[in-house]
This record gives C-alpha cells, sequence and structure tokens, in this order.
C-alpha cells in the first residue's frame, strides 16, 4: 500500500478492525519515510454486475459512481459518511442476493431510493428528482404528496397496534 502523501511503498498496519458486520476490513497505518497516518479499507470484489440502461446500453456496476450518487442527493444533511457506507453495503447485498449477472437501471434506482426513504425523506427527494428526471415543480409535488400519504399512512398503522 503507498502513503497517499509521499507514495512511499514502505508502510505499517497500526491497527486493523473488521466492520460492517464483517465484510470490510479497516485497517490503520503509518508510513514509514514520512510518518503521516492514513486509514484503508479492504473488502472483497464479489459483484460482477452489469446495469442495462434505459437506452439498452450495458455498463458495468460502479460502486464509486453509486457513492457519488449518494453524496450528492445527502449533501448538507445530519448523515455521516459511515451511513453512507453502509447503505452502500446493504444495496450491494440486495444485488448479490438477487443473483443475477444484469439488473436494469430502474430497478437498482428504485432499490436505492426505498434506502433512501428509511433514512432520510431529504435525501430521497433530492436522488429520486435526478432519478426520476423531474421536470417541473408539479412533479416535486406529486412526489412529496405521495411521501406524505405514506407517512399518514405508517402513522395510522402504527396506532392500531398500540
Amino acid at each position: 500500500m503507498k502513503c497517499p502523501y509521499c507514495e512511499s511503498p514502505i508502510t505499517k498496519v497500526l491497527d486493523k478492525r473488521e466492520t460492517d458486520a464483517g465484510h470490510i476490513t479497516r485497517r490503520r497505518r503509518e508510513c514509514l519515510s514520512c510518518a503521516k497516518r492514513f486509514t484503508t479499507y479492504e473488502r472483497a470484489e464479489v459483484l460482477n454486475l452489469f446495469i442495462i440502461k434505459k437506452d439498452k446500453r450495458r455498463e458495468a456496476f460502479n460502486r464509486e459512481k453509486l457513492k457519488r450518487n449518494l453524496m450528492k442527493a445527502c449533501e448538507k444533511r445530519p448523515i455521516s459518511h459511515e451511513t453512507i457506507n453502509h447503505l452502500i453495503a446493504n444495496i450491494e447485498q440486495e444485488l448479490i442476493n438477487m443473483r443475477k449477472s444484469e439488473i436494469e437501471s430502474r430497478a437498482l434506482g428504485e432499490l436505492v431510493m426505498g434506502e433512501l426513504k428509511e433514512l432520510d425523506k431529504v435525501a430521497y427527494i433530492r436522488f429520486a428528482s435526478v432519478y426520476r428526471d423531474f421536470t417541473d415543480v408539479e412533479d416535486f409535488e406529486k412526489e412529496l404528496q405521495e411521501l406524505i400519504q405514506n407517512e399518514k399512512t405508517k402513522e395510522i398503522e402504527v396506532q392500531a397496534e398500540n
């Protein structure tokens, strides 16, 4: 592992921890050349998945692209990077559980929106506005009304249980 500061290949591991239910290994490292410390994450690459786009193009699943899009949706929201990484891990696990080599972008988008809806409503609306290609205020209003209706339904169900 090269040091991100001086690019020296000589580093030592100071601490190693399993995170995210054992799927990711976190290592705290120190460069022996410049003495700076940094963290690396290691995870098994198990997804060999292609996304079928709306125009029928096939594109390899890109974890970093998903992360960038989620970071944009969650920008300036009280959501930690750790939570976003956990969200991505959940989505990847769902994709693995599907046991498919190809998935439509629509299905991936719906999966992401389902996770975001549970996490943060504002991030959900932001993601949905791009994913569903909102063109005017009415599109936002329609999505918000549906979200409000779902919240009211959940409240009624909770009250009925009690």
